[in-house]
């Protein structure tokens, strides 16, 4: 038994079976990758994945109550290579974060300016995607930390630690009637809100269930004209007049967004909570607590051993 053939049986279950993908993944021939799958079952003396002809259909029963050792085992010979690093060069590495478009675009410069300077020889790389991808890329352990809103919370396989708390703000062009009675001292409800075409997230996004919740619970349906991942798509075409924006609060800047008012909306939708997520089981390496505890102060590397030591579905205090 070998680590290629491991990764084989693996890599096979996550590309759906599809040897061709296997073997463009793992950079080998299909063939190869057939051969080492037949290996590992003469070598374990069951099946692992049904067959159909020469195609696979499927994990067995046996399969099913194998794969999650064949993680395990791979999971734990990236620890020891990633321990191995960490006292061979404690001060280099690479560090790779998943994070949706907000985060990445309004949350982490400051602590990537910040951590860059602590730690100059580690090569940082952000990837950006929906909260589920930011969690599938945690899960298959692409990348070591994880932050967004929506979904992290959603997977025992992750510790999923709050950050902050923030509410959405709702945008709307100079001389808009909204931005005249905010001035004029008059509180905006979601009654007058629903009467105007809006513009915001999609579902699955920036707190947009906090957003539904709060029509739904009012009996009113908004009339969502455009979706979008990202706020600075919203607020163009909140620019263009296509529709009244509700944005999350950290995504205006007053002194970038000249051309748009902001309304204070925290009254009207519930707040969100921020969330950084790591592997459980991981090894992670010590500039990755350093980068945790720089994104957000009061995760300390103690605190976070601490959680990870918890069950799943055990109360940490956090």
């Amino acid at each position: 038994m070998n680590f290629q053939q491991l990764r084989s049986a693996r890599e096979t279950v996550r590309q759906n079976f599809n040897l061709t993908a296997v073997a463009g993944v793992l950079h080998t021939s299909q063939p190869g990758v057939s051969r080492q799958i037949r290996e590992l079952e003469d070598e374990l003396g069951i099946e692992l994945f049904g067959r159909a002809g020469k195609r696979l259909t499927g994990l067995t029963e046996p399969g099913r109550l194998v794969m999650p050792i064949i993680e395990r085992l791979l999971q734990e010979a990236d620890n020891l290579k990633r321990a191995g690093d960490e006292f061979a060069r404690s001060d280099e590495g690479a560090l790779t974060i998943a994070a949706t478009h907000s985060q990445a675009r309004y949350a982490l410069p400051a602590a990537v300016r910040d951590f860059r300077q602590r730690r100059p020889q580690v090569q940082l790389h952000l990837h950006q995607g929906t909260p589920q991808q930011v969690a599938r890329m945690l899960l298959d352990g692409e990348a070591d930390i994880g932050i967004a809103t929506e979904a992290l919370a959603q997977y025992d396989e992750l510790l999923a630690l709050p950050c902050y708390r923030w509410t959405h703000t709702v945008v709307v062009p100079p001389g808009h009637p909204l931005a005249d009675e905010a001035a004029a001292g008059q509180g905006l409800t979601l009654q007058r809100l629903a009467q105007f075409p809006l513009v915001t997230y999609e579902s699955g996004y920036t707190g947009r269930s906090h957003i539904d919740e709060a029509f739904a619970k009012a009996g009113l349906a908004p009339d969502i004209v455009l979706v979008a991942m990202d706020a600075d798509v919203i607020k163009t075409y909140v620019e263009l007049g296509l529709g009244v924006g509700i944005v999350a609060a950290i995504a205006f800047d007053d002194e970038r967004d000249l051309h748009l008012r902001a309304i204070d909306a925290r009254h009207l939708f519930a707040a969100n909570m921020t969330r950084l997520a790591i592997r459980r089981g991981a090894w992670l390496r010590d500039y990755v607590f350093d980068f945790i505890t720089t994104f957000a102060p009061p995760l300390t590397k103690a605190l976070v051993h601490k959680a990870l030591q918890a069950a799943p579905d055990e109360d940490t205090g956090l």
